[in-house]
């Protein structure tokens, strides 16, 4: 359970971002954490995301995930053991998740509330202005607290990706409701940065994001490509749902 509230709050915080292709580069930092008698260090990750004509890749150095448009299907990877899924659009995201983890994703689906409000305040960072937005989400009566800074001022249509992309990344990782993902598009244009504060069983969990560079660049060979020697898997092992 506290793996799977991790990995979504890491989602949710690196969640935010045309031909040429677009590349974007971002800093996801955890402070330490100490919960439950263990203690995890501090921790930071880049995750780097292109952008090309009906195809989308984020990739982090756990998992990947890729969307083309073209074959409307979604992939998503996971490097620890080498494995992928293939997910054909539209889709049910229960639909992927071991029979004895639905129940309990169900509960934390239909108890997860979210609130999305504009402050009205504005922000520079680095070289692109932003509006401040505050973010309230409960889950299984856990509460966090975020702000997301949002530009409309990148060299893509932020929207079409946001909608036909990166919803559906969004969709399967973080087990969202309809109700739940309306409410996230009231934060309009891509994230520049985020900072998120919560209390999971005692122990304080603060992330931020830092978008580093964007950039028209020619992507490798394999961006939008499975890699080699991974294993097809049919859905999510309890494994998975565990790292």
């Amino acid at each position: 359970m506290k793996k799977i509230l991790l990995v979504l709050v890491i989602t949710l915080t690196t969640l935010g971002f045309v031909w040429a292709d677009h590349y974007v580069k971002m800093k996801v930092h955890t402070d330490p954490i100490s919960m439950m008698g263990q203690n995890q260090p501090a921790k930071d990750e880049i995750s780097e995301t292109w952008i090309g004509n009906n195809l989308f890749a984020n990739h982090s150095p756990e998992r990947s995930f890729i969307v083309d448009l073209n074959k409307q299907m979604m992939y998503t990877i996971n490097h620890n053991n080498k494995t992928y899924i293939e997910i054909k659009l539209p889709f049910n995201a229960m639909d992927y998740y071991p029979e004895q983890m639905r129940q309990m994703m169900e509960g934390m689906m239909g108890s997860m509330k979210v609130t999305v409000t504009p402050t009205g305040k504005t922000k520079q960072i680095q070289q692109w202005n932003c509006d401040e937005y505050d973010v309230e989400m409960s889950i299984m009566m856990m509460n966090m607290k975020m702000k997301y800074w949002a530009t409309k001022d990148v060299p893509f249509d932020w929207k079409m990706v946001s909608e036909k992309m990166m919803d559906n990344m969004k969709k399967l990782s973080m087990r969202l409701s309809d109700e739940v993902m309306a409410e996230f598009r009231k934060i309009e244009g891509f994230q520049i940065a985020s900072e998120m504060n919560m209390n999971v069983m005692g122990g304080n969990v603060r992330t931020t994001t830092e978008t580093l560079e964007i950039s028209e660049k020619s992507p490798a060979a394999n961006v939008y490509s499975l890699p080699a020697g991974y294993t097809k898997q049919d859905k999510f092992s309890m494994e998975d749902m565990r790292q």
